[in-house]
């Protein structure tokens, strides 16, 4: 397996034999993109490669769900959502219930069986998936379900309330235009659910959010506005690491990932001399002992040279 032009978002999973599989989104256009993916033996060597999705458009980021599948988001205007199996025993399935829009990522909150999904546009909303049916493991159908778009009540911060979307597949009206109420966002980024709060980026505003599913309370954790010189620009994919502290990639800025915790900003890493890519797909192996991401393309700015890299912890 040649591994895949233009990089981006990604996860990883545990394997049955110690091991673990990192999965990566290729954004290339006109059914050019996919999904590949490195397996990895318990002792982190690299023992396989393979691609669990082929011919699709954009894939940007996406997201992991608790049945160890990869969910990966096309990101333009038709873009749908496809659920992998990282293990390649099963076919993609392409998921139509979760709407149709310019997709970047998504989250399902393990508490009450929801997903949330982000729209990269400047007048982009935020997106919930309820499934009406549940599997014997209670896992939520992706066929069978609502999405809504969410409002906030005060504005840009505070309580939110859920609107039913009329027409998910968008066959007359662009999913952030059908229900007036609902809030925009200033092009939604990477998404991630931690311990009940749901927490997003956006990147015309670069601004980190959270979501409390447990209260309904939308806050702002980070604004670069409020920084004369921010640490962290450019926001994009996120992940959270053993410490509960926020990861999150930049999209240019200064090529960095940044550690977001409370009372403290500081960057993780940098990437030297490849200033026209981006930071993409940030993922702790399941041990905590790597972590994975892309730059997505390369020194040269071209997809083709896209890099994916891995770094030694303790972190």
């Amino acid at each position: 397996y040649r591994w895949h032009a233009a990089p981006d978002g990604g996860a990883t999973f545990a394997t049955p034999d110690g091991g673990w599989i990192y999965v990566s989104n290729s954004e290339l256009d006109k059914q050019q993109g996919g999904v590949g993916a490195l397996r990895f033996d318990r002792q982190s060597e690299c023992i396989d490669a393979y691609a669990i999705l082929t011919n699709t458009t954009r894939n940007c980021a996406g997201g992991h769900t608790p049945w160890q599948t990869w969910l990966s988001c096309e990101e333009y205007d038709r873009g749908q959502v496809w659920e992998c199996d990282p293990f390649n025993q099963q076919p993609p399935r392409l998921r139509p219930a979760l709407g149709t829009f310019n997709h970047e990522a998504v989250a399902v909150d393990t508490l009450h069986k929801q997903l949330y999904l982000t729209e990269d546009k400047p007048d982009g909303c935020l997106y919930r998936y309820t499934a009406n049916r549940y599997d014997a493991a209670g896992n939520p159908d992706l066929d069978d379900g609502v999405l809504e778009v969410a409002e906030v009540m005060d504005g840009r911060i505070g309580a939110v309330r859920w609107h039913p979307l009329p027409d998910p597949q968008a066959m007359h009206t662009p999913t952030r235009h059908q229900v007036d109420r609902g809030t925009r966002f200033d092009g939604g980024e990477g998404i991630w659910f931690h311990e009940g709060m749901i927490y997003f980026t956006t990147k015309g505003d670069d601004r980190i959010w959270s979501y409390d599913t447990r209260s309904k309370m939308l806050a702002i954790v980070y604004n670069a506005a409020l920084y004369l010189r921010p640490v962290l620009s450019g926001v994009d994919n996120i992940t959270v690491n053993a410490a509960c502290e926020l990861l999150v990639a930049e999209d240019n800025g200064d090529m960095q990932i940044v550690i977001v915790a409370p009372g403290a900003i500081r960057p993780l890493l940098q990437v030297v001399g490849q200033d026209r890519s981006e930071i993409t797909g940030p993922a702790f192996s399941p041990d905590g002992s790597r972590l994975y991401f892309s730059s997505q393309r390369g020194a040269s700015g071209k997809p083709e040279d896209g890099v994916t890299y891995e770094i030694t912890g303790p972190f």
